[in-house]
């Protein structure tokens, strides 16, 4: 796994096998060193309080899943469960979008459009399940929770919910 980093004021740019992520940590006071001979990413913080010292963990776990995520990529699969009302999902623009249909019996065509660089795809193997996959873990759960909140049910009490079995199962699983 080839993977490139360069940095400069704090924008990070990560290349590798599936494409290139760019972020920007400008916010944050740290100091950021790319170790060439190493091939270590140093991340200093001076003087820190309890608050910069988690924002300096936030920052290394950022670089670390941009880097997996141009290496291998994340997923998302969610499963559509229902009881009575079969809710039909369709992809559209070649997996840039979803159209969820017959959501509680309803006419109504719910649109959802991925983020930036994310991909959407039906899982043939398993029945009503959809993949949502990208580089970026950001924008991969981004998508995922745009999909769910468009179907959140309102004026309706949760015991006839629940009473209908209906809801949208999320699973997070890294590509390899």
């Amino acid at each position: 796994m080839k993977v490139k980093i360069k940095k400069k004021s704090r924008i990070i740019h990560i290349w590798g096998p599936r494409g290139k992520l760019t972020r920007d940590f400008r916010h944050v006071l740290i100091d950021i060193k790319i170790d060439e001979g190493q091939k270590k990413v140093i991340l200093k913080v001076w003087f820190a309080n309890k608050k910069r010292l988690s924002g300096l963990s936030t920052v290394s776990s950022h670089i670390s899943n941009s880097i997996f995520g141009v290496s291998n990529g994340f997923q998302y699969k969610m499963r559509s469960v229902f009881a009575h009302f079969p809710i039909n999902i369709i992809m559209t623009e070649g997996g840039k979008g979803v159209e969820i249909r017959n959501f509680l019996g309803e006419k109504f065509v719910r649109k959802v459009f991925m983020a930036k660089d994310v991909l959407c795809k039906k899982n043939d193997s398993v029945k009503d399940e959809i993949i949502i996959y990208g580089n970026d873990l950001n924008l991969v759960a981004l998508s995922a929770a745009q999909i769910q909140k468009s179907c959140l049910v309102k004026k309706k009490g949760y015991q006839e919910i629940f009473r209908w079995n209906l809801r949208f199962i999320k699973r997070k699983d890294r590509m390899i």
